[in-house]
């Protein structure tokens, strides 16, 4: 562990959204909640909510309780493609939150509107195309994740996506996938990136509500224990290799389907969402990501099944996402120290690669 002090990177990032780091933590569902957005807030990166695993009514409190613990800029995470996109984005929009993040990309409106209430928007895209079609549409900034990064990915590495993405746009670019220290940062900003991004890093803090039982087993975990499979929602999705992981491999195209109509079901209960309301989603969800019914269906596996490990601590009932990083991942941190970990070995890197130079 590096003893030398943190430094202070003025980039695109911090400059765009007024926090003292070039670190983004990701909303994370189930697990970016207001006391993993408030450390990350306070230690001076920029901390965004997972709004896709709450209702409108449960985003506006977090979204207040997080203003109440802290005045630093925050983000939301929401979904694009689903139907109640615009109340939560006017919800943001109202309680002056800083930055609007989307997994998908968001409509030409939706981005306008969200910039003429003064909001940051920065969707997350997996392909250079995307990136160019959101920055003509207005976004003012884009997260790049290549397929290192936990949860559903793609297959090209960081280090092939992203410079393709900064030599496309002239936006900031910031990176996802595959970070955890200062060294990465560097190396991102080396690249052209304003900054990094990091989802399982920071679910591995000691600020991370996640169940101390679940966070074991991703310390435990080896680079060759992540593995990717369609089996839970149809898409590629990268986390921990279990014995649930293995079921679903094998299970049938019926059983699947049976167990996605189940957990459809519950996310219902959860999310206050009425069955229309559901379908309806799914529907955007089909012909936005030109899925199958078949996908779409399976996708209700998603939410329950990451709850029941994020949330209820059941490793055997649950699924566990993570970016191949984890396998190199062996302390909980707080926030605050992970952050200032990070600067301090990012001044170091950077001291080293200027001493290379002749």
């Amino acid at each position: 562990m590096t003893t030398a002090a943190p430094v202070r990177l003025d980039t695109a990032l911090t400059r765009l959204v007024g926090v003292r780091h070039p670190i983004v933590q990701t909303g994370m569902g189930w697990v970016a909640g207001p006391r993993l957005v408030t450390a990350t807030a306070r230690a001076g990166g920029l901390g965004i909510l997972a709004s896709a695993t709450m209702t409108p009514t449960q985003l506006l409190a977090a979204v207040r309780e997080v203003k109440e613990r802290t005045d630093a800029p925050f983000g939301v995470n929401l979904r694009a493609d689903a139907g109640d996109a615009a109340e939560r984005a006017e919800i943001i929009a109202k309680e002056g939150v800083r930055v609007a993040s989307f997994a998908l990309a968001p409509s030409r409106e939706l981005i306008a509107r969200l910039k003429d209430a003064g909001v940051v928007v920065i969707p997350s895209i997996g392909a250079r195309r995307h990136a160019e079609k959101v920055a003509a549409w207005g976004a003012d900034a884009v997260l790049v994740q290549g397929g290192e990064g936990g949860g559903h990915t793609g297959a090209v590495a960081t280090t092939v996506l992203l410079p393709q993405v900064v030599d496309a746009v002239d936006i900031p670019v910031i990176a996802a996938g595959g970070f955890r220290d200062g060294r990465g940062l560097v190396a991102a900003l080396a690249f052209g990136a304003a900054g990094i991004a990091m989802g399982t890093r920071f679910l591995l803090s000691s600020d991370s509500t996640v169940p101390d039982a679940v966070k074991a087993r991703y310390l435990a975990a080896g680079v060759n224990d992540i593995t990717v499979t369609t089996k839970v929602d149809g898409l590629p999705h990268r986390m921990l290799r279990s014995e649930l992981v293995a079921t679903l491999e094998q299970a049938g195209r019926t059983r699947s389907l049976v167990r996605a109509l189940r957990h459809a079901a519950a996310f219902r209960s959860v999310s206050g969402l009425s069955w229309p309301a559901m379908i309806r989603e799914g529907l955007a969800m089909k012909h936005g990501q030109d899925l199958t019914w078949s996908q779409v269906l399976l996708a209700a596996n998603t939410p329950m099944l990451l709850k029941a490990a994020m949330v209820d601590g059941r490793t055997d009932l649950g699924v566990m996402a993570s970016g191949q990083v984890a396998g190199l991942i062996e302390d909980l941190p707080s926030v605050r120290e992970l952050i200032d970990r990070i600067m301090a070995e990012a001044g170091v890197a950077l001291a080293g690669v200027a001493g290379a130079v002749v």
